[in-house]
């Protein structure tokens, strides 16, 4: 179990203290979810991943679709902090390629289950509900975010650029995913960097 799904200790008999159990519900479905997809995972997988018996789920979440939304409200904030990170490099070109260089990190990953965030959205979209409209903020938010970049560089095309460059990324997490091959989105991550700095 990771440092973060062991939640907090209350100091009188170690438990694991009601908001520990929460968040390791919530980390153990996001691992959980994206190992599984959401049809094929249940209340009681999510529950065994976050060592929190399974009646005890439905004291802070009533449904498996509440536990989902926490889910892509902790990507989302995930996503806000990683973004906001990227804002230290000095350039705007710098900074898109910082994210190309952080989105390719996690190609290993990528690799074994697809991209975190945009396997979740794919899988949702094919429900016209909440959870759907809901998941599409994690793939707004990096566009709009370098679409800001791209418009600091003074590209008037910059929306087209910024849906392009998520375009790519996604693109090519399915590929590596499908063929389970890491090294296809390293060679991707290259071609974006050279390609931005054919936009500076």
């Amino acid at each position: 179990m990771t440092d973060l799904m062991r939640g907090d200790r209350d100091a009188q008999d170690g438990a694991p203290s009601p908001r520990g159990k929460r968040q390791r519900l919530i980390d153990g479905a996001r691992q959980t979810l994206h190992a599984q997809g959401v049809a094929s995972t249940t209340l009681a997988d999510i529950a065994s991943v976050a060592d929190v018996p399974v009646g005890n789920v439905y004291y802070y979440f009533k449904t498996k679709d509440d536990l989902v939304q926490a889910v892509i409200a902790a990507h989302a904030d995930e996503i806000k902090v990683r973004l906001a990170e990227l804002e230290h490099h000095r350039t705007p070109k710098a900074r898109l390629k910082a994210l190309v260089r952080m989105l390719t990190e996690q190609r290993e990953l990528v690799g074994q289950y697809g991209c975190p965030q945009g396997s979740l959205c794919s899988e949702l979209d094919k429900r016209d509900d909440e959870l759907s409209r809901s998941c599409a903020q994690l793939i707004t938010m990096p566009i709009e975010w370098a679409e800001r970049q791209f418009r600091a560089l003074g590209r008037r095309d910059a929306r087209d650029l910024a849906v392009a460059l998520i375009a790519s990324y996604q693109g090519i997490a399915l590929l590596t995913n499908t063929l389970r091959d890491p090294e296809l989105m390293a060679r991707e991550g290259r071609r974006l960097e050279r390609w931005i700095d054919s936009l500076a």
